[in-house]
């Protein structure tokens, strides 16, 4: 970017302004800088910057605010919104409303910069933005974690589209949940959303509740049926675990995806749908497609866009504040008193291994709620299961964790005198440890561990630790 170039920052954090100007004035641009959004419009009478990059949330007008009134009357102005509070609504409140980018904080100051270097150039290269769409609220979808905010991304840049989406994503991570979020952000909003797992439906069934069946089609079916796509007419028809559905159902889908209509079980009339399909698997296609098992012209109908759901032990920071929700809303169900995790039971739950995903989490708040004895949850109050993990199953962030975990799980199977087996244990890994980076040399090892060389001998006696390399030090010593 020019020296010519200006960026109008617009958040009511000094700091936040601060840190922007001075790494976009390296960049050689002009930054003017205002701490709500009213005089952002009075200014814009007078004069119009390349770009705006504005908070989210102010006092007085919002982010959004201002967004709506910059598409109005600088069309062609790219704004991008910056927030602390990193959820869907926002994300998407930000595409909707026009804006070229959604930041959420704390964000990386070179991100910021390159942010603002492409906002301009797509200034220059586009026509103008879209006009802004109504906003439902999806407050089942929680995350502030990178992978999430991408996820918030893409649903915020499809709710203008019919396109088709493959989500992937393990068991239990939500992609049901994106699906619904994104019907609920698209232009098909008011019409049905139908969904259908393929893995539940038994294999000779799977027609006829795709595509419905005639009256008299087969024994039993005593009236006909409409199918799930005749169901999600103008809407969206969710097809989850695809990779599970039949080769000759395959086939069937191919067909209406290519020609939009297609024929009942046991009928001879074409009916025609208007559908958008949204799929998802927690199986690789790519895989199923090598291997036969799936039809490559099909994955590449499904492969239009692809949403790629994390882990949630790739979004541990996300735990403590989906694990309020899920209390929450399990209080309310219940109609009980919200449970309270304590700190330390929160860092717990941050770091088992979670392999059952966000579904797992749901259905450990839900034991908790019934379970929990008291209001404030301790470690020792959480699921048998989840106290009784094999070593090194669930990752620490540090060895104070570590240990603290350890105790808990201690004194929950009502074991006592911990001291006795953990200070041994403690010193030793430390006297091994020390050992193994000196090469052997208790001399070295002594000054890494603070301590004087004979304090070290007489530790490794009374551990009954054999350790070589003593005879060197002796030498070193005389």
């Amino acid at each position: 970017m020019s020296r010519s170039e200006t960026v109008w920052i617009v958040d009511d954090d000094r700091s936040i302004r601060w840190v922007l100007e001075k790494a976009l004035q390296q960049e050689g641009m002009t930054t003017q800088s205002f701490d709500s959004a009213d005089g952002v419009m009075s200014r814009l009478a007078r004069q119009q910057p390349d770009v705006i990059i504005s908070d989210i949330r102010m006092p007085g007008a919002s982010g959004l605010d201002l967004l709506a009134r910059i598409r109005e009357q600088h069309p062609r102005l790219p704004v991008i919104i910056m927030t602390a509070h990193s959820d869907l609504d926002s994300a998407v409140a930000s595409y909707q409303g026009g804006a070229f980018e959604y930041l959420p904080k704390p964000f990386d100051v070179d991100e910021a910069v390159s942010l603002v270097k492409r906002a301009n150039q797509h200034a220059q290269e586009q026509q103008g933005l879209e006009v802004p769409v109504a906003l439902t609220r999806t407050p089942e979808i929680i995350g502030e974690a990178p992978a999430m905010q991408e996820v918030f991304r893409a649903i915020g840049r499809l709710s203008h589209s019919n396109i088709t989406v493959l989500i992937n994503g393990e068991s239990g991570t939500g992609k049901e949940l994106v699906a619904h979020a994104l019907h609920r952000h698209s232009p098909r909003a008011a019409s049905p959303f139908i969904a259908l797992n393929m893995a539940a439906i038994p294999k000779d069934l799977m027609e006829s509740e795709l595509f419905g069946h005639e009256k008299g089609a087969f024994t039993g079916a005593a009236n006909l049926r409409r199918g799930r796509f005749e169901q999600a007419d103008g809407g969206t028809l969710f097809l989850d675990e695809i990779g599970d559905m039949p080769a000759d159902t395959q086939t069937r889908l191919l067909r209406v995806l290519a020609d939009g209509e297609f024929y009942r079980v046991g009928g001879h009339t074409p009916v025609k749908v208007d559908v958008r399909i949204i799929a998802a698997t927690h199986q690789n296609l790519e895989t199923l497609v090598h291997a036969g098992k799936f039809r490559e012209d099909l994955f590449h109908r499904l492969n239009v866009i692809r949403i790629h759901i994390p882990r949630l032990s790739d979004r541990r920071e996300d735990i403590p504040t989906l694990a309020k929700h899920f209390l929450s809303r399990a209080a309310q169900e219940l109609a009980v008193e919200p449970k309270l995790l304590k700190s330390e039971t929160e860092e717990y739950l941050k770091n088992l291994p979670w392999g059952g995903n966000v579904r797992q989490l749901e259905n450990t708040c839900r034991w908790i709620t019934v379970m929990a004895s008291g209001r404030e949850v301790h470690i020792s109050d959480l699921p048998p299961e989840l106290l009784n993990l094999p070593q090194d199953s669930a990752p620490v962030t540090n060895w104070e964790q570590a240990l603290r975990q350890w105790a808990d799980q201690a004194l929950a199977r009502g074991q006592s005198s911990l001291l006795d087996s953990a200070v041994p244990a403690f010193e030793r890994i430390m006297i091994e440890t020390a050992l193994k980076h000196t090469a052997g040399r208790r001399r070295d090892a002594a000054v890494l561990l603070g301590w004087g060389r004979n304090t070290l001998t007489r530790k490794i006696k009374e551990l009954g630790m054999k350790v070589d390399g003593g005879d060197d030090d002796e030498v070193e010593e005389g």
